[in-house]
């Protein structure tokens, strides 16, 4: 299992709303209640945020690789977490 990445602002709407979907898919499906998401805020950690290529919040990254950024989508979270698990 492979850690996710989480980039994203405490005020963000949408980092709160993937979070949400996220508790969501660990609801329906334990096996997502195992992944771990190491959440940093873009702002606290400029050295991290600027070594990412991404634009917008929430990004999600798994092994270094963007899987997904911006406006978030309960399918593409769910991608995310399965990224994390094979």
């Amino acid at each position: 299992m492979r850690e996710v990445l989480m980039m994203m602002l405490p005020d963000c709407p949408y980092c709160r709303q993937a979070d949400g979907m996220i508790r969501e898919l660990r609801e329906e499906n334990e096996k997502y209640a195992r992944v771990e998401i190491r959440r940093v805020d873009e702002e606290a950690d400029t050295e991290l945020a600027a070594s990412l290529d991404y634009y917008y919040v929430p990004s999600f990254f798994v092994d270094g690789k963007k899987l997904m950024e911006g406006v978030p989508e309960k399918e593409k979270v769910r991608a995310v977490l399965d990224a994390a698990l094979e």
